[in-house]
């Protein structure tokens, strides 16, 4: 049984939840969440948020296993192409371009048996890529 995007029901429900838990984690962090899967012809942003004055793309990567590492380095440059072209988007809908912006990554681990997950925070975790990288 897949949904309409291809993943089967369970693995959506997995990457919603951990949206979820991403969303909650930023928010303690003082980050005022402005979009979340902000949808575009050029891609999908997870989430979007202010630290301050400055608009952060947040990428989120989840998995069940303990390991942080592979859901983090999954944000290969094809992936940064694409949110690169998915933030532009945005930023020029939004009327932004001029305000200071960057990409961040959150990997969530949550194994089965854990009630909460393991949330790591890379901020500024690449810069923007593609022919758009002279905006950044």
């Amino acid at each position: 049984m897949s949904s309409a995007t291809g993943k089967p029901w369970w693995r959506r429900w997995f990457g919603n939840r951990s949206e979820r838990a991403a969303e909650r984690f930023l928010k303690k962090l003082g980050y005022r969440i402005v979009a979340r899967n902000y949808s575009c012809p050029t891609g999908e942003l997870d989430l979007v948020a202010l630290d301050g004055s400055c608009i952060v793309f947040a990428e989120v990567r989840s998995t069940e296993a303990e390991d942080l590492e592979k859901p983090a380095i999954s944000v290969d440059e094809a992936k940064q192409k694409k949110l690169t072209a998915a933030a532009m988007h945005f930023l020029q809908k939004k009327r932004l371009l001029g305000q200071a912006a960057r990409f961040d990554v959150l990997t969530v681990s949550w194994p089965a048996d854990r009630q909460e997950p393991t949330i790591e925070h890379h901020r500024n975790a690449f810069e923007a890529a593609g022919r758009f990288q002279m905006f950044h």
